[in-house]
């Protein structure tokens, strides 16, 4: 078992790593017998661990009751989040109460955004299933929904109390969507952690195949990276910023595409070739380097470029509608070496948009 603590003061949580942890109540803590929880999935997840989960919690006198949604990126909105409320209203769910978060990225960013929301915050803890949540979405305290104008355009930043990984979780998970994870791994290599990238550049194979020893190592340096991060700044005003290489080009190709059609982790590998084209048109990146990235997304079973139907005119909209936006003027990562980014203003539309042309086919 892996323990790793995100450092926030008296907001400080854990985050366990091990497989089986779903049928452990110590999991759970600090719930305990008499407390309320909502336990919120969706309609894939339900049939998978919905009934495990419950029965831990309920053999501990733990109250639950559940909420599960339609499965998919294109739910992440306004609509769906407020059967989250009806829910907790109805089954009259206190300040008291703890939302749980069993399932991805988006139930993940639902359930966050709820539980920073009702009744002015209230508890909530994260079992992320698939590996973009477990290395990435679930730490952190980033929630937010989607607008059909932009990604994560509606949110807060809102702490979970714990987040609970159980490795066992990857043994269900489809072959896209673990590919779709191993962007936000391979990211963490080329922003923060040039050995990573190397041991990635060795490994990727072993996870692909789910080898229990590779991915536990894997996703425990992940969350260590990004606990770091999150403990130096937790609402993005600097550092952290640096964990969007290839969200801006990513992003855009999810809106414009329109959310779930392109996985999350995919936008983002070809968003990241595109942010490794620009740095390489400006001369901040060797072409060695941008052959490296390239190469270890292919190997992780990932797009480097864009849909085809996207012309680069197309991303413009998007990318000036970031939140990297300031002052109307747009900050763009761009990675300088494996293992090292930094933040670029005063980009022009022009270097913009001959970075996606590159990555065209």
């Amino acid at each position: 078992m892996e323990k790793i603590t995100v450092t926030l003061g008296k907001r400080s949580y854990q985050i366990t790593i091990a497989s089986g942890l779903f049928e452990d109540p110590l999991s759970f803590l600090p719930l305990k017998a008499g407390n309320t929880a909502m336990l919120v999935t969706n309609k894939t997840l339900a049939r998978l661990y919905l009934n495990k989960v419950r029965h831990t919690l309920e053999r501990v006198d733990i109250h639950v009751d559940q909420v599960i949604l339609p499965d998919g990126e294109q739910y992440k909105n306004l609509s769906v989040l407020e059967q989250i409320f009806t829910a907790l209203l109805e089954n009259s769910h206190g300040r008291d109460t703890t939302l749980i978060a069993l399932g991805g990225g988006v139930i993940g960013d639902l359930t966050g955004f709820a539980a920073a929301s009702y009744q002015r915050g209230v508890r909530f803890i994260q079992l992320p299933t698939t590996l973009l949540a477990q290395v990435d979405s679930s730490v952190g305290g980033k929630t937010a929904v989607n607008h059909q104008l932009g990604k994560n355009m509606i949110g807060a930043f809102y702490q979970p109390l714990s987040v609970v990984v159980d490795l066992t979780c990857l043994q269900t998970l489809p072959i896209r969507e673990l590919s779709s994870g191993l962007a936000e791994v391979i990211k963490y290599g080329i922003i923060l952690d040039a050995e990573f990238f190397v041991w990635l550049e060795t490994h990727i194979n072993e996870l692909i195949d789910i080898n229990p020893v590779a991915m536990a190592y894997c996703i425990r340096r992940c969350c260590e990276l990004k606990a770091g991060v999150v403990a130096a700044d937790e609402t993005e005003q600097g550092v952290r910023s640096l964990l969007n290489l290839g969200h801006t080009y990513g992003h855009a190709i999810e809106a414009e595409m329109g959310y779930g059609n392109w996985l999350h982790g995919e936008a983002i590998a070809a968003g990241m070739m595109m942010a490794a084209h620009t740095a390489l048109r400006l001369n901040q990146l060797s072409k060695l380097d941008v052959s490296r990235i390239r190469t270890l997304l292919i190997r992780a079973g990932l797009p480097v470029t864009g849909p085809k139907i996207m012309t680069p005119d197309s991303y413009l909209p998007h990318i000036m509608r970031d939140k990297k936006v300031l002052a109307g003027e747009l900050r763009l990562v761009l990675p300088t070496a494996i293992g090292h980014a930094e933040i670029y203003t005063g980009l022009t539309k022009e270097t913009i948009m001959s970075a996606v042309l590159d990555c065209q086919d």
